[in-house]
């Protein structure tokens, strides 16, 4: 409770002889602290003209306390997803397997080989890490990593085509999120986009005619954002390699998801793999490390040796390049794919292929433990997504539990849980909050059904004491 008084505030040095004594301020510094109560003394003085009334020093220094603990508190931290979309990517896209995770925690807690060749001494490269899995893995001459996507296909097109033409559907020139664009990052490379078909189609001959004696390589590029449906046409992936290597051109293929094993038993059976695009006859192939590979963030390349090559001496390629963490993620998560245990070990692929009657179980084990605290919760079905520009447009069926809070809206529920700790991220549909099991992970029902009766029970009970 707070205890007000009349006295005027007391000066900053005053406050820091009580704090030097005050367990809350222990762990932080004398500049750290002193910052913080001068913020509060500076609010509580505006307080205290207005009204002549200030809080007690007591309640001062909790105040200050709490300041420093918050500005020392990660923004960072780990969440619930609940929003049935598995590689979402304002919620980190893929959760990382367990062996990646040990990975990480043994590189990072001390010295590690990054750059150094074991068997002679000598300095060797950092990407000699997962090169030879992803070419195992893949059927690829040779593989570089960088530090995302955007950076692969950006390193890929100012090695290739520097202040030369690079031609690419006009249905192709799709932006690839953050408001990243393909022809900004073709301008970006120093290449010059040549746009040939039209948004709903291109055909062969279209890329023939624009063939000339300044093209560098033709581009293609996975439209992993969105869907071009209706009166459409476009070109086969071979037949676009066939004119290109008739006429001794590259072929760059920004495939963006980056599926390593066939999903043809999931709801996104289509999606192409790496080994598909390879095997379509491309010189090389640009993915993403943290999509349907399951990994962490990074921009894979793969392909022959004599495109591959010349991009690792680019000055780009240090700019560009991977931290050790990273690497130590993704060398982890090739070895499991390596083991042939993609699909038991993987948060990403087993949210992809979940049974319907499993999901349905963990729905209704939810609602009925949020039900008993006395909240309304039904099981409902739903649809999850993909995510992460994978798929666009496909829906996987789940179940998900409805919850409606008799005092609280579904906006102000959803903001409710994201202030929770850890913070559940929910979706809201139809004027309900919902709560997607599909991306809940194992053990996490319980913990989302304990944080959803921690935050809204006292919301309940404040607003039938108001009435």
């Amino acid at each position: 409770m707070k205890t007000m008084t009349k006295e005027r505030p007391p000066s900053v040095e005053r406050l820091l002889a009580l704090a030097a004594t005050d367990a809350r301020f222990a762990g932080h510094g004398t500049a750290s602290v002193t910052d913080a109560l001068r913020v509060e003394l500076s609010r509580i003085r505006d307080v205290w003209r207005e009204t002549g009334e200030r809080p007690d020093n007591t309640t001062i220094l909790g105040n200050a306390a709490e300041l420093c603990r918050a500005r020392t508190r990660p923004s960072l931290s780990s969440v619930i997803n609940a929003t049935g979309v598995i590689l979402h990517t304002g919620l980190g896209r893929a959760v990382l397997c367990d062996s990646a995770l040990r990975q990480i925690r043994e590189t990072a807690t001390g010295h590690s080989n990054l750059e150094i060749d074991l068997d002679n001494g000598e300095r060797g490269s950092r990407c000699d890490h997962v090169e030879s899995r992803l070419c195992d893995l893949t059927g690829a001459e040779a593989a570089l990593v960088v530090n995302n996507d955007a950076g692969a296909v950006l390193l890929a097109l100012a090695a290739t085509a520097t202040n030369r033409e690079v031609i690419v559907s006009r249905g192709e020139l799709v932006e690839i999120g953050g408001g990243f664009r393909i022809p900004e990052v073709m301008a970006q490379s120093g290449a010059r986009l040549v746009e040939v078909g039209t948004t709903n189609k291109t055909r062969l001959s279209d890329y023939e005619r624009a063939i000339g004696p300044n093209t560098a390589a033709l581009l293609t590029v996975h439209p992993s954002n969105f869907r071009v449906v209706g009166f459409t046409e476009s070109t086969e992936l071979a037949d676009i390699v066939a004119i290109a290597h008739k006429h001794a051109l590259p072929v760059l293929d920004d495939l963006g998801s980056g599926a390593l094993v066939s999903l043809q038993n999931t709801a996104i059976a289509d999606e192409p793999t790496v080994y598909d695009r390879l095997s379509a006859g491309v010189d090389a192939v640009m993915f993403s490390g943290d999509k349907l590979l399951g990994g962490p963030q990074a921009g894979i390349l793969i392909g022959s040796k004599a495109i591959i090559d010349p991009m690792r001496c680019h000055p780009l390629a240090r700019a560009l390049r991977c931290d050790k963490l990273a690497l130590a993620a993704l060398e982890a998560t090739l070895i499991v794919y390596q083991r042939g245990a993609a699909w038991d070990e993987l948060p990403v692929l087993r949210a992809l292929c979940r049974p319907e009657q499993e999901l349905l179980a963990s729905a209704e084990g939810l609602a009925e433990m949020i039900g008993r605290g006395g909240i309304a919760a039904e099981v409902r079905k739903t649809e999850a997504r993909i995510g992460a520009g994978s798929a666009p447009g496909r829906v996987l069926p789940s179940f998900a539990v409805a919850v409606a809070h008799e005092c609280l809206g579904p906006n102000e529920a959803a903001n409710l849980l994201r202030h929770a700790t850890p913070p559940v991220i929910a979706r809201v549909e139809d004027d309900k909050l919902i709560l997607d099991v599909r991306t809940l992970l194992p053990g996490e029902t319980e913990r989302v059904a304990g944080i959803v009766l921690e935050a809204f029970i006292p919301a309940k009970m404040t607003r039938r004491t108001r009435n």
